[in-house]
């Protein structure tokens, strides 16, 4: 029983931790280094994640900078940042790139507000379904008299209570990452 417990929680952090991720790549007003986590350079014909290649700086609320570790790169680096989905225009000066971040307009914080919302929504149905296999999980140990009736709905109780747990934590991160982004 404290098997099925753990496994489940286990689970439940994984998709928890999704999240944070996802809510992490989210352009913000805020210079974020986590902004670049997905963008992948052609290095020597290789696509290489941007962070392998350079450091990245925040100086500015409002400007990120990136170092790249061999100056020779930096061309492959500006070029992947312009074709990611960011839609930043870096500027190379030298040996380095400066991306500064526009402000995002009203609307532009809204369809991130939107984003971020079906991202938590997507997160939690991951730990409902969790949830559910769980319960039937035990169901089966009771239909196969594994365990007891009491022991079935005990861990039903406990599990609901972990997906209860798990669902408060991920409102909170949305509503703190939602006042972030609507912040002007």
């Amino acid at each position: 029983m404290q098997d099925v417990l753990k496994e489940c929680e286990v689970k439940m952090q994984k998709a928890e931790e999704v999240l944070k991720k996802n809510f992490a790549a989210v352009r913000t007003g805020r210079a974020n280094p986590a902004l670049l986590d997905h963008v992948q350079v052609n290095y020597y014909g290789a696509p290489t994640p941007l962070k392998q290649l350079a450091s990245i700086s925040v100086p500015e609320p409002r400007m990120l900078l990136v170092s790249p570790y061999d100056k020779n790169a930096a061309a492959d680096i500006e070029k992947a940042i312009l074709t990611s989905d960011l839609g930043i225009n870096p500027k190379r000066e030298a040996g380095v790139l400066r991306l500064v971040l526009p402000e995002p307009t009203e609307e532009r914080r809204k369809e991130l507000v939107r984003v971020i919302k079906k991202e938590t929504e997507e997160a939690k149905v991951a730990v409902r379904n969790v949830r559910r296999e769980a319960i039937d999980s035990a169901k089966k140990k009771k239909a196969a008299k594994e365990i007891t009736e009491d022991d079935e709905k005990n861990l039903d109780k406990k599990v609901q209570d972990l997906t209860n747990k798990y669902c408060a934590e991920m409102d909170k991160m949305f509503a703190s990452k939602e006042k972030e982004v609507m912040e002007v």
